[in-house]
């Protein structure tokens, strides 16, 4: 697997460009402000071909240069349903845009439990609910890695505070999330890695909303 992260924009969100290195093919996961000549660049130091986009959820510093880099490359799209709305009218989730934002709609909806194979990596859809409705995991068992967008950070996970919060969601989200192998390395939307292991609160973590 190869795995390149680029925190980027004003609150430092992490986009991912992760390849298969047998076949050269490629998914971009999240694409913050200032992200794109990032992304390209390394992808083609790496000679990589990027297949599709694929968003943990709708947040605008995860989203503002989707349109951009689906206009570039001409490659679809893909959200959980429940984020959708917000990805096609941003700042419809009550968050305030700090810039404007082009609205995109997605090519295909992702779904808990779904399947996606980029080359030889599989990629499997988490539905984790809590911080955004329709906010997601992806997981990539053979390797272990987990990219956990703003459901889990290093000690701690994402706020439960904006307007489309779902704050009971979240536990059992992490829950699931705590099911995965102790071994697995956690790629958050904000900040450094951890692992599974090292976040074993997440097993018993709860809220009172």
């Amino acid at each position: 697997m190869l795995l390149e992260v680029f925190p980027s924009g004003p609150v430092d969100t992490n986009a991912y460009l992760i390849g298969c290195p047998q076949t050269l093919r490629a998914v971009v996961i999240d694409v913050p402000l200032e992200s794109t000549p990032l992304i390209l660049k390394r992808a083609a130091a790496l000679s990589l071909t990027i297949e599709c986009i694929l968003l943990t959820h709708s947040h605008w510093d995860h989203t503002a240069e989707v349109d951009l880099l689906k206009q570039t490359l001409h490659v679809p799209v893909y959200v959980h349903g429940e984020d959708a709305g917000n990805l096609e009218k941003p700042g419809s989730d009550g968050l305030p845009l700090m810039f404007p934002i082009p609205g995109v709609v997605p090519d295909a909806l992702l779904t808990d439990g779904q399947e996606l194979k980029v080359g030889h990596l599989r990629i499997q859809v988490i539905h984790t609910p809590g911080h955004s409705p329709g906010g997601v995991c992806f997981y990539f068992p053979d390797e272990k890695v987990l990219i956990s967008g703003d459901t889990l950070f290093r000690g701690t996970i994402g706020s439960l505070h904006l307007p489309t919060a779902r704050p009971p969601l979240m536990w059992p989200s992490l829950k699931r999330l705590a099911a995965l192998p102790p071994e697995t390395k956690v790629y958050p939307g904000h900040g450094a890695p951890t692992t599974i292991g090292d976040e074993k609160w997440i097993a018993n973590a709860k809220g009172k909303s």
